[in-house]
């Protein structure tokens, strides 16, 4: 892609999701959202295939679909209510606000999309999909979280953690696997957020912290399958057992920092006196945890680190200093976790 034309779509969404931040009626919120869709799908189709044409559609209809969900919403409740605030919303609009949203995050039941269009698209565009694209939904999200339905976002974070834990066991292709851990995340963020939003925001920031870190090492090693990684120790020994550590760490393992959302939203839970559900979110969530072993069986256990003698081309890995910040903040906050959210 032209580098004019790439940097101008990379400000357009910068610009779009600021604008969403920033806007406190949701007339400027939609504005931001749109930006935000039609600048990204230039992205995904800088590779003029077929898999990434049929992405940049499937991506384009349900943004759509979701956007003009939206503006009906916004609109219906602006002429009962007769303002477009952000914080005002009247109640049947409140649930089909929180519906669409959920859309865009892309969360089951309403997740169809998300694998289908993370697979088509490279690894870069993939990144920015999973962790920029989300910020601005996210942010509505906890706008509105104090007048969200709670059996509703119970129900969706649920089905999300179990069907990101279901859909991601059989896969062969790394980009439908962080596709799939994405619902999964997702659904933890949503679970908790009418209890304490400040939990899934910190639960959010940990996640995009993670998925990049993993974003940034496949893209480093060009990998988008399981074979590929599984032979990748020779290339890269130290990049591939970072990597490995990486996604222990989205499994939510101690003493990695992907426990300690994990840990927050279970104390939370129980402080609830929401026993049974914490049960049944913690059951799911082994789903999930058993396809990031395999990942780390397939990477690490399945072929002996064998390094040979002389330093070839083939095996010196450009590894950029970002994938190295990124990976060590994905490893190392759990123990800063109580300063994170004192800020928070």
């Amino acid at each position: 892609m032209n580098p004019t034309a790439l940097m101008i779509m990379l400000l357009s969404l910068a610009i779009g999701t600021t604008m969403t931040l920033m806007s406190h009626n949701w007339l400027l919120a939609w504005i931001g959202l749109e930006i935000n869709t039609l600048a990204i799908i230039p992205l995904m189709t800088k590779t003029p295939h077929p898999r990434a044409i049929e992405a940049a559609t499937k991506y384009f209809l349900t943004q759509a679909s979701a956007s003009a969900l939206i503006l009906f919403s916004a609109t219906m409740n602006a002429w009962k209510t007769g303002e477009w605030s952000i914080t005002l919303l009247s109640d049947p609009y409140t649930i089909t606000l929180s519906m669409a949203l959920m859309m865009k995050l892309g969360l089951a039941p309403l997740h169809f999309w998300l694998p289908e269009v993370i697979q088509g698209i490279p690894l870069s565009t993939g990144l920015i999909l999973s962790t920029w694209q989300k910020i601005a939904p996210m942010t509505l999200l906890l706008q509105i979280s104090h007048l969200t339905d709670l059996k509703l976002l119970i129900t969706m974070g649920l089905t999300s953690i179990l069907i990101g834990g279901w859909g991601g066991i059989n896969q062969t292709q790394l980009r439908k696997v962080m596709a799939f851990s994405s619902i999964g995340h997702l659904g933890w963020m949503v679970l908790i957020l009418k209890f304490n939003p400040q939990l899934t925001l910190f639960n959010f920031l940990l996640y995009i912290t993670m998925t990049a870190a993993m974003f940034f090492s496949l893209m480093s090693l060009s990998s988008t399958k399981i074979s590929e990684i599984s032979s990748s120790w020779p290339k890269s020994p130290i990049l591939v057992t970072t990597m490995m550590l990486v996604l222990l760490s989205l499994a939510g393992l101690p003493p990695l920092t992907g426990f300690s959302p994990k840990l927050l939203i279970i104390l939370e839970l129980a402080k609830q006196n929401t026993l049974l559900l914490a049960s049944v979110t913690m059951l799911t969530s082994l789903l999930a945890l058993f396809f990031y072993l395999r990942l780390t069986y397939v990477m690490i256990l399945t072929l002996p680190p064998h390094i040979p003698p002389s330093s070839t081309h083939w095996r010196t890995t450009k590894n950029s200093p970002l994938t190295a910040t990124m990976t060590t903040l994905a490893l190392l906050i759990f123990p800063l976790s109580p300063t994170f959210l004192l800020i928070i």
